[in-house]
């Protein structure tokens, strides 16, 4: 019988790799102390939610991963066909039954765009099942982990049981146990559990969830370990030091983050504002979103500007990455310990500049939407 590889995981952005790297790095060195075997795992970068530009050569010049495959899987928009089956029916069951084609057919559809047979490899972890993976991965009947798409993500939004409001016990049934169609973050027939950082955060945690604190795989990282991070995800590490090392010792250093939130002129105008306000608290250094496409050079020629493939946590492994504030709209900040304060600013800023329920989708479901003070508690 054919011996299967070890593991692969399925990563759409720049944040997913940084936690398969923390996830393998945790296991090599787990398994080298039990003086066990370690063999690598193998990455596949999607190609379908990010231009990773030549993060793959890094990877594999870094030896941590025994292969790296670019996956160019595809959106439903890609496959006209599949419009029929989107189409309201007008009543739950003839949707339902709609949806359950849709979900066979998805599959069958982004089968040829899948460059390896996952049931080669020992264990599959996929991030942000809710992309075609999952689909396929399901009605192909393999088994697989789910992994958080960001951190916390859940505690923010609940993606199943909002895309799945009314009767979701009854979809969760019907993918859970049936696989006629397919409700992602652990709810997959296929799904063996769904990893994420903190259960006791999120309103309506569901039996499949599985905890590890990113906290406990960053907490356990060697020198050596934050040097190789670095080499794989800042392609000028002189340059990011430079950016960073703008900050006058005599002001306050603020470093705002963006997000890929509403339209390019409106985000223009939120980040125009934020920028506005922080500046008269001290000096603001820039940070775009890897997947936002707004010109921030363009727009804040004034500003100095972190490049936006870099991942916010490689700021906690320099010295110069240090800052007093750190703001954003609605990345998660738990992870960056690279600033003494942080501020949050959610979803009631943003009911400023779109209507609220663009964004304040918890509260569709029940969940009370947590407050910009309550977030660093």
């Amino acid at each position: 019988m054919k011996s299967k590889k070890s593991g692969i995981y399925v990563c759409h952005t720049f944040y997913h790799v940084y936690i398969a790297c923390l996830k393998e790095l945790a296991l090599k060195d787990f398994r080298e102390k039990k003086g066990k075997a370690y063999r690598k795992a193998t990455i596949l970068l999607s190609t379908m939610s990010n231009d990773f530009g030549d993060l793959k050569d890094r990877l594999m010049a870094s030896g941590l991963f025994e292969d790296v495959i670019m996956f160019e899987e595809k959106r439903e928009d890609f496959f006209p066909e599949l419009a029929q089956y989107r189409v309201d029916r007008g009543s739950t069951w003839k949707n339902l039954l709609q949806r359950m084609k849709f979900t066979k057919r998805y599959a069958e559809l982004e089968a040829p765009y899948v460059p390896v047979n996952f049931r080669d490899y020992e264990l599959v972890q996929v991030f942000c099942d809710s992309d075609p993976i999952g689909y396929y991965l399901n009605q192909n009947r393999i088994h697989y982990l789910a992994l958080e798409d960001g951190l916390n993500c859940l505690v923010h939004f609940d993606a199943a049981r909002y895309d799945n409001r009314g009767h979701f016990g009854l979809k969760a049934f019907m993918s859970k146990r049936l696989n006629l169609i397919f409700v992602q973050n652990g709810y997959g027939k296929y799904c063996l559990g769904m990893e994420v950082n903190d259960i006791k955060a999120i309103s309506m945690p569901c039996p499949y969830y599985v905890e590890l604190p990113r906290k406990n795989l960053v907490d356990r990282l060697t020198a050596r370990d934050k040097e190789l991070l670095l080499q794989i995800f800042v392609k000028n590490l002189d340059a990011l030091k430079q950016v960073v090392g703008q900050k006058q010792e005599d002001k306050k250093s603020i470093l705002i983050l963006t997000d890929p939130v509403c339209e390019l002129d409106v985000r223009e105008q939120i980040f125009k504002d934020i920028v506005a306000e922080y500046s008269k608290k001290g000096d603001i250094i820039i940070k775009p979103h890897p997947r936002d496409a707004l010109d921030y050079r363009k727009v804040f020629p004034e500003y100095p500007i972190i490049d936006p493939s870099v991942p916010m946590e490689m700021l906690n492994f320099l010295e110069e990455g240090k800052f007093d504030m750190v703001v954003t709209v609605f990345t998660d900040l738990k992870g960056a310990d690279f600033a003494e304060e942080k501020v949050r600013l959610g979803d009631t800023f943003m009911d400023q500049y779109e209507d609220p329920t663009k964004h304040n989708q918890n509260i569709s479901i029940g969940i009370t939407p947590i407050e910009p003070d309550d977030e660093m508690k």
